[in-house]
């Protein structure tokens, strides 16, 4: 069983892992999913959301025991999926990740937003120079940041948390060997540099909540949005997907 302290994830909204959380198969597998789904076109390489609602093949590794039981040590044994994606960052055309607490996008649609956790998983190394992710340690308690437009040539979407906001100097960035991951709770501030290097950078973030929260059925952004049962008990009463 995958083990973790979950004690400092609390304090400080983020668990590095560096260990394998997959098998080789099971990682080289996903990577072919990724080749195969990128192949076909039509987006850019870092805005493959939720490529799970097409590709049940993806709900295998999502599922699996490697994974739950990692997201159990930190919300608790009721779990649903909330989403997945693809992120890759392609060598010297990577697209920078605004600073953002991904809880600004989720408001409104729980009830509560303090029990939504992303396993970040990298397909490739995941190193400063290719543009790894980082985060702002404890802001996962701040709250609601302030947010201005930014340009979506440079920048993977076109808002970013105010500059005198993010703490730059405290930033633990998030290097990763192929296979290993992270972990970071919805709220926390995190962003990621371009891709400036010639190697790519690709990762798979998956996202869990605990079935404790209850979704807003008539919010607008959950409309059409799938969330699947994973493990234990629905308390909130969520429409999921078995």
């Amino acid at each position: 069983m995958v083990t973790i302290n979950s004690a400092f994830y609390k304090e400080n909204g983020y668990y590095l892992h560096k260990k394998q959380l997959f098998t080789q198969d099971k990682l080289d597998n996903l990577s072919a999913i990724f080749d195969e789904l990128s192949s076909t076109g039509g987006l850019r390489t870092d805005e493959y959301d939720t490529p799970h609602f097409s590709d049940k093949r993806l709900l295998d590794l999502l599922r699996s025991d490697e994974a739950l039981d990692m997201v159990e040590q930190l919300i608790g044994p009721n779990i649903g999926l909330w989403s997945s994606h693809f992120i890759s960052k392609e060598p010297f055309v990577g697209r920078r990740t605004p600073w953002h607490e991904d809880s600004s996008y989720w408001n409104g649609r729980f009830d509560r937003l303090d029990q939504i956790v992303t396993i970040w998983l990298a397909i490739d190394n995941s190193t400063l120079e290719n543009g790894c992710m980082g985060v702002v340690p404890g802001t996962h308690k701040n709250g609601f940041s302030e947010y201005h437009n930014v340009d979506t040539q440079t920048n993977t979407f076109g808002l970013e948390i105010k500059a005198e906001q993010v703490e730059l100097e405290k930033v633990v960035w998030f290097e990763l060997n192929k296979g290993e991951c992270s972990t970071h709770d919805g709220r926390i501030i995190h962003g990621a540099n371009a891709n400036t290097s010639p190697k790519r950078r690709c990762g798979y973030t998956m996202r869990y909540f605990s079935l404790d929260m209850k979704l807003d059925k008539d919010h607008p952004g959950n409309k059409n949005h799938k969330i699947f049962w994973c493990r234990g008990e629905n308390i909130g009463d969520n429409p999921l997907i078995y």
